[in-house]
């Protein structure tokens, strides 16, 4: 099917309200429907709260919202209900910093005395709260941020990825199709290098040749891109890898395209370069560009299918990979609190359900956690093109999987 078809069909799929479109998403984390028990329903029981960190305001407050979406999605499409127990959701704004991330989980925990947490998209963010989270045994089904130096933890799971994997997926691919050598560029951010960082080991290990021996870093938050634009266009460079998130990758597109690159040279990067809501800002400007990522909105399996459907006739656009996570973390607490419920649900019983959680049917394709309490996912390569009347991130090839 092509991808204008397939669009199409997407399209008409979520407009017609198909029959079954509003069926559980992951089979293997669907808690069951019908009005009687089967020996597969969990035991009813008390609402759970569940607290949801994400940032409400600021300049994240787009990517909180399909953060939010996304869980909102699980829980209508299954009676707002986790495990079979009604669910409270307390959503408290993560804020912009490192201290007003830590200061949601310990008011969620403390005060509202959560069974579990969710959410969480910045790097600084989770590193802040993860004591807060270890010492108080409270399971944390993390939905973006994953940075590599979180280690060691029992209590907080990703249904993300982890910050190294995206340039570490795109490596090899880029070596093998760059056309020569290969400019690196990043915001100098403790946290947010960890994907260019990933990029330059393995891409070195892949024998790519690197324009400048290394890195070029920008200021954190820069709006101005034209000084190491120009740097990576005299240097001889054939292709550039550059990881830039929200705002800032709105930026950097933009003047990205305003220098004029000669038409051969590819730009390549994670995901989050185009993802979501950064592509309707970029529009035009993004076209040709690159990404790896976990997720594409027109893979061909029947779960992502009812998740375009069921999202668009909610939202009124196409899900990004935040949302899928997100909608991932309520599918991994709905089959957890069910599972945990026997014989009696709490945060620990429910954190050893988590871990016993085996294959999960996801509109990215199945996955399981790994050791490290991410997911062991495939990894796509996409291309912004036009897909029908509207530019998407259109899957190109599988490249690699990784957990």
């Amino acid at each position: 099917m092509s991808h204008l078809n397939r669009r199409q069909a997407l399209r008409l799929f979520a407009a017609a309200g198909v029959a079954g479109a509003a069926a559980p998403l992951l089979s293997a984390c669907s808690s069951g429907s019908g009005s009687s028990q089967s020996s597969s329903t969990p035991p009813s029981g008390p609402p759970v709260k569940i607290g949801m960190i994400v940032p409400l305001t600021g300049s994240r407050k787009d990517l909180g919202n399909e953060m939010d979406n996304g869980f909102q999605l699980y829980l209508k499409l299954h009676d707002n209900k986790l495990g079979n127990r009604e669910v409270q959701l307390v959503k408290v704004d993560e804020g912009e910093t490192a201290e007003t991330g830590k200061a949601a989980a310990e008011k969620l925990i403390k005060e509202d005395r959560v069974l579990a947490l969710t959410g969480v998209a910045s790097a600084t963010a989770m590193m802040a709260l993860k004591d807060t989270v270890e010492s108080a045994a409270v399971p944390l089904v993390g939905s973006n941020a994953s940075p590599v130096a979180l280690q060691g933890v029992k209590y907080i799971w990703r249904t993300s990825f982890v910050a190294s994997e995206p340039g570490q997926a795109l490596a090899r691919w880029t070596a093998d199709n760059a056309g020569g050598s290969v400019a690196i560029v990043a915001a100098d951010h403790p946290g947010d290098d960890d994907e260019a960082k990933a990029f330059l080991d393995a891409f070195i290990n892949a024998n790519g040749s690197v324009s400048g021996g290394g890195i070029r870093f920008t200021p954190f938050q820069s709006k101005d891109f034209g000084q190491v634009l120009n740097q990576v266009k005299n240097s001889g460079a054939t292709a550039m890898f550059a990881f830039y998130a929200g705002a800032s990758a709105v930026d950097f597109v933009k003047q990205y395209k305003a220098a004029k690159f000669p038409a051969n040279f590819k730009l390549v990067a994670p995901g989050s370069l185009t993802e979501g809501y950064v592509l309707k800002q970029q529009g035009e400007d993004a076209r040709g560009i690159y990404t790896s990522m976990n997720y594409s909105p027109d893979l061909d399996n029947a779960a992502n299918r009812r998740f375009i459907a069921d999202y668009q006739k909610s939202f009124g656009t196409i899900p990004s990979t935040y949302a899928m996570a997100s909608y991932d973390a309520a599918a991994v607490l709905d089959k957890a609190i069910g599972d945990a419920s026997r014989p009696q649900l709490d945060s620990f019983s429910l954190n050893a359900a988590i871990g016993k959680l085996g294959q999960i049917e996801s509109p990215r394709g199945g996955w399981q956690f790994s050791q490290n309490r991410t997911p062991l996912q495939r990894w796509y390569l996409r291309q912004v093109r036009l897909d029908g009347a509207m530019l998407s991130n259109v899957l190109t090839a599988e490249l690699t999987t990784l957990g």
